[in-house]
Order: C-alpha cells, then sequence, then structure tokens
C-alpha cells in the first residue's frame, strides 16, 4: 500500500495517476477523496488529527506528505509541525518510508540565484522558518536511524492548480487585462511543471536508494518574467503586457487582501534571480524535464478543457 496524504491537491492527484505504473494499491487521504484509478481506497481525514493519521499509515509501504494548507501563517504554526510529527511517529510505528514534498522556502534568499539540495538552510520568512522546522524534523529522524525517509524539493509551480503565474499572468491575460509579474521582470526565475514533479516524487518514493536525502524535482531552465509573459501571451494570441508590481505596493495591499500581506513576505523570491537546479535528480534517472515552451502550452490547454 502506497499512501497519499493530501491526495485531494495539485501534486496529489498527479501522484496518484503515476504512482499506479508502480502499484494498484494506493491509499487516498484527505477531507474528501475523489478516486483518480480504479482501485484506489478512499479515506476521508481531517489533517493533522493523530489518530486519523495513525490509521491512514497502518499497513503503508510508503507515505507521501503532499497536503496544501490555507496559505496562512496562523494556519501553518499550527498544523505543519502537528502534520509533520504525528505523520513520523504513525511512519514509526507502522514501519513505513516517508517522503515529504517540499519547497525552497527555508534557503538562503542570497544563494537563490543558483539552488542546490546543499543550499544553506537560512530562512527570511516567517513561512520559511516552519518548512525548515519540519523539515529539520524529518531529517533529525534520518540522522537518528529512526525513520526511512526523503526530501522531494520543488520550485514554484507551473499547473493548472496552485500557480501564482498562473493567477497573476494567464488569468490577467483572458481578462484582457497587463500580466501582473512581482518587483522585476527582468529577474530570472524557474518554475517546476507540477507533472513532472509528480512523476519524479513516485519514481524517487519506489526507488530504494533514493532515501534519507533531499532531492530536488526537475525543472527546466528559468527565464525572466518578460520572457515568461511571452510565452504566455504568444500561446494564447495576445500582447505580451506586463506591468511590474512594486514590493511596496504589496506591503500596502496587504493592509486590505490578507493574501496580499501573506505573499508580501515571500516577495524577495521575484527582486532577484531565482534559479533552481536539479541537475542531481536529472543524471541519477536521465530525466529530461518539460521545456517552458511546452510547458507554457501544456497548462494553457488544461486551463482551456
Amino acid at each position: 500500500m502506497q499512501t497519499i496524504l493530501g491526495a485531494g491537491g495539485s501534486i496529489g492527484q498527479e501522484l496518484a495517476k503515476e504512482l499506479s505504473a508502480f502499484t494498484n494499491q494506493i491509499r487516498l487521504v484527505s477531507r474528501n477523496p475523489q478516486k483518480v484509478n480504479p482501485t484506489d481506497e478512499l479515506f476521508p481525514a481531517d489533517l493533522p488529527n493523530q489518530a486519523q493519521i495513525d490509521k491512514a499509515v497502518a499497513g503503508s509501504e510508503v507515505v507521501y506528505i503532499t497536503v496544501g494548507f490555507a496559505y496562512d501563517i496562523k494556519v501553518w504554526r499550527e498544523k505543519w509541525p502537528a502534520l509533520m510529527k504525528h505523520t513520523i511517529d504513525a511512519c514509526k510505528k507502522h514501519k513505513a518510508k516517508l517522503v515529504f514534498f517540499d519547497n525552497v522556502y527555508m534557503y538562503d534568499r542570497t544563494h537563490l540565484y543558483h539552488m542546490t539540495e546543499e543550499t544553506p538552510v537560512k530562512p527570511s520568512s516567517k513561512k520559511g522558518e516552519v518548512r525548515a522546522q519540519i523539515a529539520g524534523m524529518l531529517m533529525d529522524e534520518v540522522n537518528r536511524g529512526s525513520l526511512t525517509a526523503l526530501i522531494a524539493r520543488s520550485a514554484d509551480f507551473l499547473g493548472p492548480k496552485n500557480s501564482i503565474i498562473v493567477e497573476t499572468v494567464y488569468k490577467n491575460l483572458l481578462a484582457g487585462k497587463k500580466a501582473d509579474w512581482f518587483a522585476d521582470t527582468s529577474k530570472l526565475h524557474s518554475y517546476t511543471f507540477t507533472p513532472d514533479a509528480a512523476k519524479a516524487t513516485a519514481i524517487l518514493g519506489n526507488t530504494p536508494d533514493a532515501y534519507n536525502q533531499v532531492w530536488h524535482l526537475p525543472t527546466s531552465k528559468p527565464l525572466t518574467g518578460k520572457q515568461w509573459v511571452e510565452l504566455f501571451a504568444k500561446e494564447m494570441g495576445v500582447k505580451p503586457d506586463v506591468r511590474a508590481v512594486p514590493l511596496w505596493l504589496l506591503g500596502i495591499l496587504g493592509l486590505f487582501k490578507p493574501i496580499m500581506k501573506e505573499l508580501h513576505e515571500m516577495a524577495y523570491q521575484y527582486d532577484r534571480d531565482y534559479v533552481f537546479k536539479s541537475d542531481k535528480f536529472e543524471k541519477r534517472f536521465n530525466f529530461r524535464p518539460i521545456s517552458p515552451e511546452e510547458g507554457v502550452k501544456t497548462v494553457i490547454e488544461m486551463l482551456q478543457k
């Protein structure tokens, strides 16, 4: 049995598809799970409830955390450490391996121009502190030899769901508005194509010697903000009009819109080059990530279905 905690999200659903290449015993855990494959086992749960996590993990060989809590620091501080603790405890109890789908929020902001698995952990945001805490909880158990686990880390998403670039570029252009880009359109930015991320996570979870380490998921070359907007505009047949939203404006908007307040502390990722390297995975598994051009084309096709 392979179990996905957070199976209803953008990565969880894609991961369920990819795991079918390795097993027909897949347990989907979320508030309201829906079958992806005919043989999927559905397990409704309100994460991070400890008793429900324990029951969900029981009988599992591999457990994947692909949960996406509300983008709110109060929620993150309350739920993420609890989820990680309860999942670690359950995996140790039931002798399951653990795969944690992670992001780059904990990395030192002065190293974003060349992120690898060795990039220093030095968070400069409240959300980054939470991510550093929970990743540290997992790796501490790994280093003690009490847990077999790995971290699969992704850059920002390029996909039909939970993707900032879709919200601020595609949807704006679709509405006849200028695309919004934070801070500076001349800076490079990497995006991980979510189907690639899911496929790679399934591969890692089913590769015994991939455990007890951190992996960057396959991500193609970065482009500047201006180039990303031009790709979307070309595929959509519209003008590549874009405006750079200054960071100070995000701060003001945050006084009126909670989501802008949450985004403001992460906006440093756009005022400098953000280059995510996945050479380790690509070489180990001979995997070529989708190109930006094909990624954008595919995402637009998925959005228009």
